[in-house]
C-alpha cells in the first residue's frame, strides 16, 4: 500500500561535488531533500520528467559523468547494470543513497511534453501498483517548477512566471491537486506534477512543506504528502 510521498527537486546541483564552491548554499534545501526521502518506506517508485519515456528498474546504476564528474549512483544496494540514466533517475539514486542506503527504487520517466490527461492516468496506475503491494510503498517525485524566474536562469527571464511558480509552490503545500493537473508549459517538470495528481486521486490527510525557494531561477519544492 501506498504509505507517503515525497517530493524533491530534480537538479544535480543537490550533488555537493557537482556544485563546487556553491555547495554551502544549498545546505537548507539538501537536508529538506533528505528529511523528504527518509519519510518513505525502503520500496520506491519514482516519477521524472525527461526527453522519453521510461521505465528504469531497481538494477540499474549510471553516473553524473555527463554532468561533470564521473560519480556512480545505483537504484539499489544491488544495482549493477549501467545504463545511461535520465537526470531524475541519477537524483533518485543519488538521494536514496544519502537518505536511504537500504531502499530500492523504480523510475517511471515521462516525456516532458506528455499530455496532461495521459500523465494523470499514468500517476493513476502507479497507485494502483502501489495499493496492491504486498509491502508499505513511498512515491518520490523528482520534478522541477519554472525555470525563468530571474535574468541568469537556465530558461531566460520571464517575469511573469514568478506568479506562476508562487502557485504551483502553494499548490503543493496544500494539496491542491485540481492546480496540480492545470499547470502552464512553462514548468518544467509539469508531467510528473500532473501524474502526481492522477496517483493521489483525492486530497492526502495531511502534507508537510520542508523548502521553496529559487536559488538560480529554477522553482525547487520540496515536501512530504500522506495520502
Amino acid at each position: 500500500m501506498l504509505s507517503a510521498i515525497a517530493v524533491i527537486p530534480s537538479t544535480p546541483v543537490l550533488v555537493p561535488e557537482l556544485a563546487g564552491e556553491a555547495a554551502a548554499e544549498l545546505t537548507d534545501l539538501r537536508e529538506a531533500v533528505f528529511a523528504a526521502a527518509s519519510e518513505l518506506p525502503q520500496q520506491w517508485l519514482a516519477i521524472g520528467v525527461g526527453a522519453t519515456d521510461a521505465a528504469i528498474g531497481a538494477q540499474a546504476t549510471g553516473t553524473f559523468a555527463g554532468y561533470g564528474i564521473d560519480l556512480a549512483v545505483g537504484l539499489s544496494p544491488e544495482a549493477h547494470i549501467v545504463q545511461d540514466l535520465p537526470l531524475c533517475a541519477l537524483m533518485t539514486a543519488w538521494v536514496r543513497l544519502q537518505a536511504q542506503p537500504a531502499a530500492r527504487a523504480e523510475v517511471h520517466v515521462l516525456a516532458r511534453d506528455t499530455d496532461g490527461d495521459d500523465a494523470k492516468r499514468r500517476g493513476a496506475r502507479l497507485r494502483t501498483r502501489a495499493d496492491d503491494a504486498d509491502v508499505p510503498v513511498g512515491v518520490l517525485v523528482v520534478a522541477d517548477g519554472a525555470t525563468t524566474l530571474t535574468p541568469p536562469a537556465p530558461g531566460g527571464h520571464d517575469p511573469s512566471s514568478v506568479a506562476v511558480q508562487a502557485a504551483l509552490d502553494d499548490a503543493l503545500a496544500a494539496a491542491d491537486l485540481a492546480a496540480l493537473a492545470d499547470l502552464p508549459s512553462s514548468i518544467s517538470g509539469r508531467a510528473a506534477w500532473h501524474a502526481l495528481a492522477g496517483l493521489v486521486g483525492a486530497a492526502p490527510r495531511s502534507t508537510t512543506e520542508l523548502y521553496r525557494g529559487a536559488p538560480y531561477g529554477v522553482g525547487y519544492f520540496a515536501g512530504v504528502w500522506y495520502p
